[in-house]
């Protein structure tokens, strides 16, 4: 495990300033860490709460620009196998999950908060996944990044402009 954390909006904000947000800290953080893959949880939302699932569609849409901009792959998981993935239970409560993760990571106590928690619960079943899958395969090559990269979605689209990314020109996770 490299970090940790959460990004932090407040409701004193409009949402679009919200989604900007969630926007750069994704992206400082994927430049930062340039990972192999994003994992993202399946946006999931009780039919009683409409407005819940439209809004986190929103922040999943930044998280998923931010990705794309930075040439990451995105891989969604249901709540259910990440929970089954690392507790042992599809059905386990936040607190159950976050044990469980301090336990895996064997950390000196459980992750907190919760978010994070679910986080690297959702990180630790995407890396899990993807080693299942390539088992008996050979590794794929993938392209060493350039140092003289001057932008992350990398050298055959460095070049293009790039205006500032904002909800009303083209952007909440774990």
């Amino acid at each position: 495990m490299l970090a940790a954390g959460v990004i932090n909006t407040t409701s004193q904000l409009v949402f679009e300033a919200r989604l900007r947000i969630i926007y750069d800290g994704v992206h400082d953080l994927l430049i930062k860490y340039a990972p192999d893959v994003l994992i993202l949880e399946d946006l999931y939302a009780e039919y009683k709460f409409p407005r819940t699932a439209l809004l986190m569609a929103h922040a999943r849409g930044v998280v998923s620009l931010a990705a794309e901009q930075c040439d990451v792959p995105v891989m969604a998981l249901a709540p259910a196998e990440v929970k089954r993935a690392v507790a042992f239970n599809g059905a386990a409560s936040k607190g159950q999950v976050q044990h469980a993760m301090g336990r895996i990571l064997n950390l000196a106590a459980p992750p907190h908060p919760s978010h994070v928690a679910d986080a690297l619960a959702l990180a630790w079943t995407g890396l899990s996944r993807a080693r299942t899958a390539t088992l008996g395969r050979e590794p794929e090559q993938t392209p060493a990044r350039s140092p003289e990269r001057t932008d992350a979605r990398g050298p055959e689209r460095a070049g293009e402009a790039r205006g500032p990314a904002s909800p009303d020109n083209a952007r909440e996770s774990k």
